[in-house]
Formats: structure tokens, C-alpha cells, sequence
């Protein structure tokens, strides 16, 4: 007999049908046993009577929550039972895992432990419906983006993640032994998008894993993240990146909001609003203007940047004033970006690039690339690296490179802003943090 998804029973009422999940809950009554079993689509009521098989009541009242089952019988309607109006008789049941007790916590309890302590038994923490949602809306997302990048004629590239020579700030390297002498894990696949503009591919897409050795602790930080990254030709400049990238994100947010729209604000209670383009823009300027006219003072450190909480404080100003959940800051200074960003012509202090902060969280850098092998060269030598490190990545600029941009955003952050999480280790399949390498 074929597996039936418990969410296919109403379908099926009077025939026999065999099912396969999780035992949720047993109520064991002197005459009647009732059993609430779960799988990925849905959970239903089987009904046992003790007196029908003696012998088959003792193994169910044997067993434990959580336990995975495989079990026959017949869906009947039964207005009464709060799953989905109808019950199964029960037929047979056999046991595929019996789940050792006390487990480690409940998952469908009223009140659950901490979320470290859950992070280290994840996969008892996934099964709760509301994890399983997630996913489901995550692999939605990814859909989407490929769905809109084929439609623009973007090709996907997969990039090496262990790399000669870093792409970003040495310091926050991972280095690894690569037989007689070090590599990198990749903290971008950036040089390698740049590659593929000189190769001639002109539009390109990435999703794959970025390494970041970050010591930081906060809500919104990873180790090991899942990067989407874009890069495209002929461009004028950063705003042709900036009107790329918010078209493809309404899009993404239109196809969530038509598939999932309910059910996000029934289990995650955030309306899935789609931003409408253009989104807004302030320069790092009238950025740094709005913060102080708030009274607010960026750490001394962060100087040329914005700290987390002056991005929250940014992302509720922008939601006051434009009703709007995202906003561009344009025009960094030279000094925090890589050497990488094009400057501006007449402004050759600033650079011609942009983060994007939505809901008060930094989600996407992107920016024009400089393209000129000069230009880039001395850029680098500027920022004090050495060029016979990059010379390889150099070399992709000798023999004709069209003007170029793009940008980088987390998967899981994006998640976090769509789905109003606080925190993105319960946006992420397994976190990796500074003292988290296990499960």
C-alpha cells in the first residue's frame, strides 16, 4: 500500500490508507486510545477501541512521544475532532523508532528552553511546524530569485571556496592547511563574479556558502552563511545595480506574499507587505544627518560606517517618513569599502556603492566595480595590499573588461527581515558561530 500525507485524508474517507509519521500525543483511557500522529503536511486523530485487539493496545500503550510509526486504517468524518474534522480507525501500527524518554524537550510544549540549548538538538527543534514553514518558504525565496534571474538571461556560476589569496579584509580569515602551503575559505565569491565579466558572461548569479571568521555574538552574525551574489555588465553606474536589485526583490516578495501570505501572518504574525520601487536612497551623509538630529553617536570605531543601532534607528525613520520597510545608503567613504569599489569622478573620496538596510538590518553591499587594470592596481596599493598577492585577480583586467556591478546579500537575513525573526540562528538549517561547530 502506498504512503497517503495525512493532508491527502480528506480525499480518501472510507478506504483503507497507510500513513507514516511522528507519535504527538497519546491518550490512553480505560476503554478508548487516542493517538495524534504528525507528519510533514499536516496531523490527524486515530482512534483505537482496547477490546478490538488486546494485544495491540499494550504496544500502544508501550509507546513514547515522538516515536515514528507506520500505521493502516480508515479516515471517517468526524465533525467534533478539531484536526481537520475527520479521525482514523485504526488497523495496524508498526514501530519504525521507538524514541528513548524523557526527550531532551518538548517540542510541542507550552513553553520551550532557550534557544542555544534547542540549537543543540536542532533537528527535535525542526520538527515543530512553524520550522518546517520556514523552509518551506525559504526554498519559495530561492525559486524565486532563479525564476527572475532567467528571465533577464542571468547564467548561475559556482565558485572555488578555497581560494589562494583572500577577497576581503584579511582579518576575518579562515585559514586552512592546503597541502604544502595555506589557503582561504572563501569570504566571497567576488573576484570570481568579476572573472566572469572579463570572460564575457556578462550576467551572472551565485548561491552557495560564504566563510567569515567574525568573533562576533550578536542576533544577526554567522561564521558560515548562505551568500546570493549578482554581478552584471555595461552598466552606467551603482544605481543601475540599485534599480536591478529592487525590481528582483519586489518580485521576490510578490510571489511569497501569493503563496504564503496568510500563513506567515497566522504563524509568524508579520504582514508580508510588498515593497513598492523605487525603494528609498540617502547618502552615508544624510544618513550620518538623520542619526545625529536624533541625538545619536556612532561608536568612535565605526567611523565612515553605521552600527547595528544606528541602522535600527535609520530603518525606523525611513518607516516613519516613506512608510517603507527598505532603504539604499549610497556613497560610502573610500575608507570602509574594498578596493575593489569604483570612486566617484568628482568625488573621489566616496565610492559609487550602497548597502541595502531593510527592516533596521544591513542585508545586501553592492556597488560599481572599478574595471580600469590601473586604477585598480594602484587602488589596492593604497590600501596597503601587496600586488603580487592578487595578480591573479588583476590579470582578469589586461585584455578588455567591460564596466561592471553587483551585490551580495544573505540568505538568512533576508529571511529574518521577510519573517520578523529576532534572531538568525532560527533563520538558518544549523547555525556556525564562534564556539558553535556541533551538530
Amino acid at each position: 500500500m502506498e504512503r497517503t500525507n495525512i493532508a491527502d485524508l480528506k480525499n480518501k474517507f472510507g478506504q483503507p490508507v497507510k500513513i507514516q509519521g511522528w507519535l504527538q500525543t497519546l491518550r490512553d483511557q480505560k476503554r478508548m486510545q487516542f493517538l495524534v500522529v504528525r507528519d510533514p503536511t499536516g496531523a490527524v486523530q486515530i482512534v483505537n477501541e482496547r477490546e478490538h485487539d488486546p494485544e495491540l493496545a499494550a504496544r500502544i500503550s508501550a509507546l513514547t512521544t515522538e516515536s515514528a510509526l507506520t500505521i493502516t486504517g480508515t479516515p471517517i468524518e468526524n465533525p467534533i475532532v478539531k484536526l481537520g474534522g475527520l479521525e482514523m480507525q485504526l488497523e495496524s501500527l508498526d514501530v519504525n523508532n521507538l524514541a528513548q524518554s524523557p526527550l531532551p524537550f518538548e517540542p510541542f510544549g507550552d513553553t520551550l528552553p532557550e534557544l542555544d540549548y534547542r540549537l543543540d538538538w536542532r533537528y527535535m527543534d525542526l520538527r515543530r511546524p512553524v520550522n518546517a514553514l520556514l523552509f518551506r518558504i525559504e526554498t519559495a525565496v530561492v525559486r524565486a530569485m532563479r525564476e527572475y534571474w532567467q528571465k533577464n538571461n542571468f547564467v548561475e556560476m559556482h565558485s572555488p571556496k578555497l581560494m589562494g589569496s583572500p577577497s576581503e579584509s584579511g582579518a576575518e580569515l579562515f585559514t586552512v592547511e592546503y597541502f604544502e602551503r595555506k589557503a582561504y575559505l572563501s569570504q566571497s565569491p567576488q573576484f570570481y563574479k568579476q572573472m566572469a565579466m572579463a570572460a564575457g558572461f556578462e550576467r551572472i548569479f551565485e548561491i552557495g556558502p560564504v566563510f567569515r571568521a567574525d568573533p562576533s555574538f550578536t542576533s544577526r552574525h554567522m561564521t558560515e552563511f548562505t551568500g546570493v551574489d549578482v554581478e552584471f555588465s555595461w552598466i552606467e553606474s551603482h544605481q543601475d545595480v540599485i534599480a536591478f536589485h529592487e525590481n528582483w526583490l519586489r518580485y521576490i516578495y510578490q510571489a511569497i506574499k501569493d503563496e504564503f501570505g496568510p500563513v506567515i501572518q497566522e504563524h509568524f504574525g508579520k504582514e508580508l507587505v510588498v515593497p513598492e520601487v523605487p525603494f528609498p536612497q540617502v547618502t552615508m551623509a544624510e544618513a550620518y544627518a538623520i542619526l545625529k538630529e536624533q541625538d545619536y553617536k556612532l561608536p568612535p570605531e565605526r567611523k565612515g560606517d553605521i552600527d547595528p543601532g544606528g541602522e535600527r534607528l535609520l530603518g525606523d525613520y525611513i518607516k516613519k517618513k516613506y512608510n517603507h520597510e527598505y532603504v539604499f545608503v549610497t556613497d560610502w567613504p573610500i575608507s570602509v569599502r574594498p578596493f575593489y569599489h569604483m570612486r566617484h569622478p568628482d568625488k573621489p573620496e566616496l565610492t559609487r556603492s550602497f548597502d541595502l538596510i531593510g527592516a533596521g538590518l544591513e542585508v545586501t553591499t553592492g556597488a560599481q566595480r572599478e574595471h580600469r587594470y590601473d586604477v585598480l592596481a594602484r587602488q589596492a596599493q593604497e590600501k596597503g595590499l601587496g600586488l603580487e598577492t592578487i595578480q591573479f585577480y588583476l590579470d582578469f583586467f589586461k585584455y578588455g573588461c567591460p564596466s561592471h556591478g553587483g551585490f551580495g546579500m544573505g540568505l538568512s537575513r533576508l529571511l529574518m527581515i521577510m519573517l520578523g525573526l529576532p534572531n538568525i540562528r532560527e533563520a538558518v538549517y544549523l547555525f556556525r558561530g564562534p564556539t558553535r561547530l556541533h551538530p
